[in-house]
């Protein structure tokens, strides 16, 4: 597929990036394919993937979200793919955010919540409000945007 073309069901395609791709991008990439299916194909990669957060699972799965097809991934498994948008979820405090070549770029900052330290529970309570975050934009920044 050539940049800025559409998928075959004529869905926008959508990728995520984050360093490691194992929790913001990851619920972006669940969460979009979970809100808005018929409208966007998500995926999602990272620089320097690691296996998916236990926790990201956990707080996804949790409101009902999928995870069964979530795995992490380099940016290099999607090269030569177009995508409609490219979007960086890292935090303001990261050195570095991945790139990746064509499409509209944009940046949308979140918290990592795997920084956190403290108890199961504390830790829980980061992935949620991150995950919160996410959903909150996903729904307004995808959600009202005509095919």
């Amino acid at each position: 597929m050539e940049q800025g073309d559409r998928d075959p069901e004529g869905r926008q395609t959508v990728l995520f990036l984050c360093r490691h791709n194992a929790v913001r991008s990851q619920m972006a990439e669940a969460l979009l394919r979970t809100r808005f299916p018929h409208r966007y194909d998500a995926a999602s990669a990272g620089t320097e993937p690691a296996e998916v957060h236990p926790l990201t699972i956990l707080a996804l799965e949790e409101i009902g979200v999928s995870t069964s097809e979530l795995r992490s991934k380099h940016v290099e498994e999607l090269v030569g793919h177009g995508f409609d948008l490219v979007v960086t979820v890292c935090g303001h405090d990261e050195p570095t955010c991945p790139f990746f070549p064509g499409g509209r770029q944009i940046h949308r900052s979140f918290d990592d919540p795997s920084t956190v330290i403290g108890s199961k529970e504390h830790r829980l309570a980061a992935f949620r409000r991150v995950r919160d975050e996410i959903d909150a934009w996903i729904r307004e920044a995808f959600g009202t945007h005509a095919r």
